[in-house]
């Protein structure tokens, strides 16, 4: 791997919790899709795809695409997604090939969950937010100038915010189960 093959993959990391090419093949693994279909769902060509999934290049840079990206994950993670139709489970991917939506915009045709774990990823949700307004080392000396007074409050922006997504699940799985 070429030293800007492993800097791109590294920013992925601390921008995205993990390399977008982990994220695109849970993607296709769960739609049965080829790369240029999914790249078609995102709103992506093909090649661009591919340069991402393999870290040719480091950034989605059009928001619209990052918006369809968090949204598929949403849709494929919610429960009961396996056991949907196939026709239902095409209708909502194509629901999201067509979204223009911001990540941040609320969809008020669907009623919010009330309980946390009924969301279909908040961790990737608290994640986008977080590293939307900060980048990782910005985080992380947040998390540090509140060490003193707010420890739990610094934990949880160095998991949630600068951490890898598996580790953040785990504490948010932590932090819900002791309610």
């Amino acid at each position: 791997m070429t030293d800007l093959y492993a800097r791109n993959l590294k920013l992925q990391l601390e921008w995205y919790g993990e390399p977008l090419g982990e994220r695109f093949r849970r993607l296709l693994g769960h739609l049965d899709l080829s790369q240029a279909q999914l790249a078609g769902v995102l709103g992506l060509s093909a090649p661009m795809l591919s340069q991402l999934m393999s870290g040719q290049r480091a950034k989605i840079s059009n928001p619209a695409v990052l918006s369809r990206l968090l949204q598929l994950e949403a849709t494929v993670n919610e429960p009961g997604w396996d056991s949907l139709p196939s026709a239902e489970q095409v209708r909502r991917v194509e629901e999201v090939r067509a979204a223009q939506r911001s990540t941040l915009t609320v969809d008020q045709t669907r009623e919010a969950p009330t309980d946390p774990a009924a969301s279909a990823d908040p961790v990737t949700a608290i994640q986008s937010l977080l590293r939307d307004v900060a980048s990782a080392s910005d985080l992380q000396g947040a998390a540090e100038l509140l060490d003193d007074r707010y420890p739990e409050l610094a934990e949880a922006l160095r998991v949630l915010g600068a951490g890898r997504t598996q580790d953040a699940r785990a504490y948010y799985a932590n932090l819900t189960n002791r309610r």
